[in-house]
Parts: C-alpha cells; structure tokens; sequence
C-alpha cells in the first residue's frame, strides 16, 4: 500500500478527521478516495487517543494481519467472517467445525433423494439453486415457518423477486429445505463461511462489547453484514469507504451502503480526497469520476497515453493488464506466452469451472469445429436461464481456449497450462483489480466499459466505478491498449 508514514504531519482533511475522533463522540463516515490513506489515518487516529477496547474490522484476512501489526495492542484486528465464527462458537455447546462445500453436499443429498425425474430437473438447476443458497444469507433470507425467533432481514418476496431480477432460476423449494437443513447442522456446530456471519447474525450470537468499533471498506458490505454492525456498535462507529470503488453489487453488497449506513448511526460525513498513490496524470484522468480527486505537492508528474499499435515487447515486466472483461486477457495472455513473455493470470477462480466446462462438452477428441459448434450449443441453452452478460463473457472465454487448441483435448490443455502460469506479467480482471497496485497499468479494450449488458442507472454506476478503479491502480503510467491494435504493424490481418 502506497500509504503515508504515520509520523508526517497529517493533512487539513486528516487531522480534522483526527480532531473530530478524538475531540467529540460522533460516529464518523470518511469517504476516502482511491489511495488517500486511509489506513494511515485510522493509525494516526488509534496512535494518538487514550487506550480504550476497540475493535477494527476487515474484509480479508490479509488486511487484518496488516492493521494488527500497524494499529496499538488495544485494538483487537479481526475480519467480519472471524468476529462472526468466535461469536457463533460461544453460541452453540457442539465443537464448530467449518465446511467450505456444506451447501454443495446438503443439496447433493437432497436431489439424490428426489425420484428419477425430478432428480433430473434439479440437476439441471443445480447450479442457480446452490448459488441463490449463499445468495440467501448474504440477503438474511429466512425461509418462511421456519426459526420464528431469528432476525429476518427480507421477506420472502423481496428475496425472490431480486433472485429473479439477477437472471437466476433455481429449484425455490430446494432453496428453502436446504436452507432449513443448513440453519440445523449450524446449530449443531458445522458451518460454511457464510454461516459465520448469517448464523451469529440472526440466530442470537452474543456480540462483544467495544466502545469504538472502526471498519473499512464500507462500501462492500452487504445486508448482513448492516445487520451485523448494529450488532456491534453501541457507541460509535468510525467507518472508511469510497462509493467510487463499489463493483461487487453483483457479489451481493448493499446498494447505496455508505448512505445507509449514515443515516443508521448518523454519521458525520467527512473526505480523504488527496491520493498518495497516483500521480498527477493519473488523477486528473479519474477526475471523470472523482472531480475533487487532488495530489500531494510531491506528486509525480506520472504519464497517461493512449497506445497505437503495439506488441508483446511494448508490455513492462511487474505491471499490469487490467480488462473489464475476462477473455481478451485470455486470449493476450496466450499470445504473449507464444512470443516468449512471462504471464500470471491473477484471481482466476473462474479457472476450473471453465475447465469443467469444456470437459462436458464432448469427447477430447472433437475437432475445433465441433468444439465451436458445442460452445454455440451449451451457449443457447444457458441464455435460456441465466443472466445474458454472464453467459456471453463465459461463451467468448471457451471460444479462446478452442481457438488455440486444433481438438478439445488441446484446448482444455492449453488452459490448464495457462492457469499454472507463473510469469511476471499480471492479468486480471477489473473487479479483481480493486485494493492492489503497480507502478504500470496498461487498460486492455477500455471500449468495453460500460458493458453492453448495463441497462440501469445503477447497473451503469457500477461499471463506471469500474473503470475507476481500473484506472487508479498506477502509481507512474497508466497505458490504454485495444486487443485489435496488437502487433498490427506487424500483422496487419490481426484481429480483423
């Protein structure tokens, strides 16, 4: 993280942040822009008020780690899914015992008690049905005659009415008499990561007392995770986010979060808008989504350029190709490996299941042709029941892998081969992107924002938050390049 050393002066904007932590009880919502940092500002905070409990809160185990080592002995660093296990393992008498695949073999076991045909047509819907499960407790969906004396959070036609509205068509009775059975074996002490928070949540855990709970990203949370703060705080919040960086509406975070939450526990609202991360190039560019975006007198001039033609040699060792969508850095990623270059594709959990995919189209040895005409196939009946932009961006990713494979076999070969990768080149989509950093970051088809498939007003925030957050992760030079200029002087055809 490009943040400041705690022991510099802090900013105007800091130190009325400081002031207003250490001078007055007010809960406080600080809106800090991409690199302005934040986390140096909490330190700055922590380092200088009277020892007192307090409890810091993160998404990822990783940036607990880093606060813990940053932030002083009194503040107990813990991730939203930790605070949640601790409290549920004081809750129930039975050993808690963490099954990442809980929900997968509770509606396993279901379908497979199900008769011949009705088993079939679960199958079918596996997929949608197993997701909408986790989507439920991200949502604090209770079934409904089930577990009166939990918290629901939505009722159940609010629930399926945004399961339909997200493209998803599950077994609905399934959803809930998993779901049933998930709530069961919870009690009993197994519990997925969701449950960490969705049980402790709703189900009557007995949340610590802090007087001062801080919690970052704010941005990202979703229902539950709201409902876990009014939990936990019973004085005063200080919260840090950007509305600028929230992409993960799709992964279920709240919308409108940062504004919910100041209205709950009225909040003063306050703003970290100068970046130490970017350069004065870079930030005048992300002003298209941050107009107040400003630097520190220090700031590098940086470059922002918009590349013609280009080839492999043009990319930088340790930096980065951002993309919003997932093939193009497939297809880049192939050809730069054929021209001699090291590449990582990075946060591809996506991997496998485009692997399995490919797997179930047919035998190995299907010819690139056949495997065309399988992915044409598979592609028409998933756009039967899932989300258009999904299905498209996993459709051009299978025809990647088939164009540089001459069957099947080689196909899913070359994929296999390209997710093992290990260069110095990163790849990664823009979603993926968030809460990292280079000193290089060339956009990849910048045209593809907004997506084509964004028809909302909040669809088309999100993705312009996107491209923010695309955009701000260059510390000296950021580069836009479109797939169709690549090595075109030298291949005039490419692309075409």
């Amino acid at each position: 993280m490009n943040e400041l050393p705690t022991e510099l002066s802090p900013t105007l904007e800091q130190q009325e942040i400081i002031d207003a932590a250490l001078q007055t009880d007010e809960s406080l919502l600080v809106n800090a822009l991409a690199g302005a940092a934040k986390t140096t500002t909490l330190e700055m905070i922590c380092v200088r008020m009277e020892p007192q409990p307090t409890l810091s809160l993160a998404f990822n185990k990783r940036i607990a780690e880093e606060m813990a080592k940053r932030l002083p002995g009194f503040v107990e660093c813990r991730t939203l899914n930790s605070l949640g296990h601790r409290v549920w393992m004081q809750s129930v008498t039975n050993k808690v015992i963490l099954n990442t695949k809980k929900s997968y073999e509770i509606l396993k076991t279901q379908i497979d008690a199900l008769k011949s045909n009705e088993r079939r047509d679960a199958y079918d819907s596996f997929a949608d049905t197993l997701k909408s499960i986790g989507k439920a407790k991200l949502a604090g969906y209770i079934p409904d005659g089930k577990y009166p004396q939990a918290s629901r959070l939505t009722s159940s036609d609010q629930f399926w009415e945004s399961i339909d509205e997200q493209g998803l068509d599950p077994d609905r009775a399934l959803v809930d008499s998993a779901l049933t059975e998930s709530i069961r074996q919870a009690y009993a002490g197994h519990i997925d990561f969701d449950d960490q928070i969705y049980m402790s949540t709703l189900f009557g855990g007995a949340f610590p007392r802090f007087p001062l709970v801080m919690c970052d990203e704010v941005q990202d949370l979703s229902e539950i995770n709201h409902a876990m703060l009014e939990r936990l705080v019973t004085q005063r919040l200080i919260a840090v986010g950007d509305p600028h960086q929230s992409i993960y509406r799709f992964r279920g975070a709240k919308s409108s979060g940062m504004a919910a939450l100041k209205e709950k526990f009225k909040m003063r609202e306050m703003n970290l808008s100068i970046s130490f991360r970017c350069p004065k190039a870079v930030i005048e560019n992300a002003r298209f989504r941050a107009p107040h975006m400003m630097w520190p007198d220090w700031a590098k001039e940086g470059l922002v350029k918009y590349l013609g033609a280009w080839d492999a040699d043009t990319i930088k060792d340790n930096s980065a190709i951002v993309c919003r969508n997932n093939a193009p850095l497939f297809s880049l990623a192939f050809r730069l490996l054929r021209k001699g270059r090291g590449v990582k594709l990075v946060g591809f959990d996506i991997g496998p299941n485009l692997i399995r995919t490919l797997s179930k189209l047919g035998e190995e040895s299907l010819t690139q042709e056949q495997v065309n005409a399988a992915i044409d196939r598979w592609e028409a009946e998933q756009l039967l029941r899932k989300p258009a932009g999904t299905v498209k961006d996993k459709a051009e990713c299978l025809r990647v892998f088939s164009s540089f494979g001459p069957t099947l076999g080689a196909a899913i070969a070359y994929a296999k081969d390209l997710f093992a990768q290990a260069g110095p080149i990163q790849l990664l989509s823009g979603h993926k992107a968030k809460g990292l950093e280079w000193q290089t970051v060339y956009h990849l088809d910048p045209w593809r924002i907004p997506s084509p498939f964004a028809t909302t007003e909040e669809d088309l925030v999100q993705e312009q938050n996107v491209k923010y957050v695309i955009e701000t992760r260059a510390k000296e030079s950021l580069y836009f390049i479109d797939t169709h200029w690549f090595e075109r002087e030298e291949d005039p055809d490419a692309d075409a």
